[in-house]
């Protein structure tokens, strides 16, 4: 173990559609221990003059800076690196100012932007070139949708940036694209790891507004705005919170997947080779830039934020107390398909909720109990769903699901989803994104020799909790799932 004075401290910016936190990372050449800087909620409100649903990038900016002062206060930190939601971006001119405004990926401005896209370059052709999952939100949607309702924009901007390239440029003034961040835009080619020109056309980006993609943990510069505070790096980790989230998971071998449970779950196997044939195309798998030169082969699901909104909407009781109710409500009794499209930002999470059990036969549920209850039945299929996909895909059984992020503190659904997927699950560690994150600064700064290391010394230093299957789910609730989810209208 390293001596006090020799260990190495970093913060690790992880900020979410619903949070953001930095976190101040201490390795004492052994274990890795987390502590919290600070926390705050992410702003996202509605833009007066578009009337976009839009993030409020200054006032995150400010957080974080806040909060890295507050994590060097703890301990003299060596760098500092950012990871987010993916998809989004800011626009910039010439001077570096910010063009429009940060418009949020649940905004509806891209409905009907897939067929209008790929009515020019067919579905299959952008998945053979991209391997990125269609979802209406995906940057290429997203600036499709600007190039039509507000071109200026696009004509006056010289720089794009995904939003940890934004708060790394913010906080070193280096303008940059990492890697991961990049793969969730379905505009980065799967063959050169670079920009696609052709897709990049389609959108009305220019090629000139794209720079290469940095891998993760590439050291960008020196922070700028100290104010006589030592020297701190900044370094880019993997700047997709999932792919930082997948860094830390405490995978065993190629016959466990992961489940990254959030506002999304991200459901998938790590795979050195992407997965872009027919079937892969037919199931909607994405192959997202991992770390390393690996790839997460993997599912996006709506996930906890339907549970957030309900949480929301029946006055925002303890988080303990609306899994108790639900604990408490018979199981399997309503079902839904938490992938509709109809949940991605309904005026009323509750009501839809209610609205599509009754379109599909369900039994309508009332109060809080039965409502969380029916989330979290139908998450837990989702998972299988997802399960029994990768397994066709990859042609190997699953032995193992690693749950980790946030999620992995819900024991109901953690136990759903092991006897749902007949297989063993753990839960831990929680805040895996940011241990991802401050793993990889760890890397840039050469503290940490490999990924492997990485995850050795997270398995060290956090416990995990293990599930076993304790009942069998009957084939006559998958069914009434499965002919649920076959009923959904696709988004477009």
């Amino acid at each position: 173990m390293l001596g006090e004075k020799q260990r190495v401290h970093v913060a690790a910016v992880d900020v979410g559609a619903g949070s953001g936190r930095v976190m101040l990372a201490s390795f004492d050449g052994d274990r890795i221990e987390l502590r919290e800087a600070h926390r705050f909620e992410t702003p996202l409100g509605v833009d007066p003059t578009t009337g976009y649903d839009c993030w409020d990038s200054e006032a995150i900016v400010r957080e974080i800076r806040a909060g890295i002062d507050r994590a060097d206060d703890m301990a003299p930190i060596e760098s500092v690196g950012c990871d987010t939601w993916g998809v989004d971006y800011v626009l910039l001119d010439e001077d570096l100012r910010q063009v429009g405004v940060s418009v949020a990926y649940r905004d509806d401005r891209t409905a009907g932007m897939i067929d209008e896209v790929t009515a020019i370059m067919p579905a299959a052709e952008i998945y053979r070139r991209t391997g990125i999952h269609f979802q209406p939100y995906n940057t290429l949607y997203q600036l499709r949708a600007t190039a039509k309702e507000h071109p200026e924009w696009l004509a006056v901007a010289r720089h794009l940036l995904f939003t940890p390239d934004y708060l790394h440029f913010r906080l070193s003034g280096i303008v940059s694209n990492e890697f991961s961040i990049s793969t969730t835009s379905q505009l980065l080619s799967l063959e050169t790891r670079d920009w696609d020109a052709d897709l990049l056309e389609l959108t009305g980006v220019r090629r000139s507004l794209m720079k290469k993609p940095v891998e993760p943990g590439t050291v960008l510069g020196p922070m700028t705005g100290r104010d006589g505070r030592r020297p701190v790096l900044v370094i880019a980790p993997g700047g997709h919170d999932t792919a930082s989230a997948v860094a830390a998971a405490p995978i065993g071998g190629a016959d466990e997947a992961f489940l990254s449970s959030g506002t999304w779950s991200l459901m998938g196997v790590e795979s050195p080779i992407p997965y872009v044939g027919e079937q892969a195309l037919g199931f909607n798998i994405g192959n997202e830039g991992g770390v390393c030169g690996r790839y997460r082969v993997l599912k996006n699901l709506m996930g906890l934020w339907l549970i957030q909104r309900v949480r929301k909407e029946f006055g925002e009781p303890a988080f303990g107390d609306l899994v108790a109710a639900a604990a408490e409500a018979p199981a399997w009794v309503t079902l839904i398909n938490p992938d509709d499209p109809r949940f991605l930002n309904p005026a009323s999470m509750t009501a839809t909720i209610r609205s599509l059990a009754a379109e599909h036969g369900e039994p309508v549920p009332e109060g809080l109990g039965p409502v969380a209850r029916a989330v979290f039945d139908s998450l837990a299929l989702d998972y299988a769903r997802v399960k029994d996909e990768l397994e066709t895909l990859t042609g190997r059984p699953l032995t193992h699901i690693r749950i980790i992020g946030g999620g992995a503190k819900n024991e109901l659904l953690n136990q759903l989803t092991a006897d749902s997927c007949g297989i063993p699950v753990s839960a831990g560690p929680v805040e895996t994104s940011a241990l991802g994150n401050a793993a990889l600064q760890m890397m840039g700064l050469g503290v940490i020799g490999s990924l492997d290391e990485a995850r050795g010394i997270v398995r060290r230093s956090f416990g995990v909790t293990e599930i076993a299957p304790a009942t069998v789910v009957s084939e006559g609730v998958r069914d009434r799932f499965r002919l649920i989810v076959q009923a959904t209208p696709a988004a477009h």
